[in-house]
């Protein structure tokens, strides 16, 4: 795939993702430490800005991180942080954190030896101390989309952005905005890092796509296949579209068999499959998140009737409509 290609089909599909909130956290420690972060519905990302640590989930064995490297957790899956894998975990659920606002907070706890300090605590614990070993930049984030739409389905457990602000030297800034708006408690500062952490978010995973290996599968190979990627980004463009075979075809320049066949191979399911969860996702969205009708929405989808629409989304969803409201 030339690289020119990656950017565009890459940009479609971020375009459909935003994040509604966020949680973000400063983290100096000093070794031993080791914090437990448990299974959640929001998205987790993680930047070592300093020192060399560890990270392991209940899937994989423990990986090395080295400073400058960013992670991003699509779906929150239980993991580890840990300056060894030697050291004892303690649930991050049981450090104490100063709220300054709805969804902001500075972490203020002690793990083993090591510490975990807002950004004014932390000079006064280098001064008193030995310098920190390692300064964490971690955070929460509600993707725009259900944790189990296609889109975020298809992504792994955990994507890794080696040396994160040599491929993309922003990335500091980023960071230094947020800690800013950390630190200052200014008016409007949740608005201003949730949108700084979608681009932080989408810098990480343009970085990861861009570096994975050429032999990768799912949503890394369906990203990078030029023709799947093409289709990829008009199905999520377009969810209300009655898209057929022959369209999405079309859109991968493909004959129908070859497109099916290809399509299948790549994403892991047949194409009408997968159109039927992006739109039966999108209508809990309009259900759950704008308060719409079910009548309008199963119209907005281009179904016949209220009733096909419930079993379609019953089918798919595992509920009726109707439950997906909020409140």
């Amino acid at each position: 795939m030339a690289d020119k290609d990656i950017p565009d089909t890459l940009t479609e599909i971020l375009l459909g993702l935003r994040l509604d909130g966020v949680e973000y956290g400063r983290c100096v420690t000093r070794e031993p430490w080791a914090v437990a972060f448990p299974s959640k519905p929001e998205a987790t990302f993680h930047f070592i800005a300093q020192g060399n640590c560890w990270m392991r989930t209940q899937m994989t064995d423990w990986m090395p991180l080295n400073a400058g490297d960013a992670l991003l957790l699509p779906r929150s899956t239980f993991h580890v942080m840990a300056s060894s894998p030697e050291v004892p975990s303690v649930d991050i659920d049981t450090l104490a954190r100063k709220v300054l606002s709805e969804n902001l907070y500075l972490v203020n706890g002690v793990s083993h030896s090591g510490s975990c300090t807002t950004a004014s605590e932390a000079a006064e614990t280098a001064a008193a101390d030995a310098e920190p070993s390692h300064i964490l930049f971690t955070g929460a984030m509600r993707f725009n989309l259900d944790p189990l739409h296609p889109l975020l389905a298809m992504m792994p457990d955990v994507m890794r952005a080696r040396d994160l602000p040599q491929s993309d030297p922003a990335v500091l800034s980023m960071l230094e905005a947020m800690e800013r708006e950390v630190t200052l408690n200014r008016i409007g500062a949740c608005g201003i890092l949730a949108r700084l952490a979608d681009v932080l978010a989408a810098s990480i995973i343009r970085a990861w796509v861009e570096c994975a290996c050429s032999d990768a599968t799912g949503w890394i190979a369906a990203v990078r296949c030029p023709q799947i990627g093409r289709v990829l980004a008009a199905v999520h463009r377009q969810p209300e579209r009655e898209w057929s075979v022959a369209e999405l075809a079309d859109v991968m320049g493909a004959s129908r068999s070859s497109f099916i066949e290809k399509f299948s191979n790549t994403v892991g399911e047949t194409p009408a499959k997968y159109v039927a969860r992006v739109k039966m996702f999108q209508a809990r969205h309009w259900i759950a998140r704008e308060g719409m009708r079910v009548a309008v929405v199963a119209n907005r989808l281009g179904y016949d009737s209220e009733a096909s629409f419930s079993r379609a989304f019953k089918r798919i969803i595992g509920h009726p409509p109707s439950e997906a409201r909020v409140g």
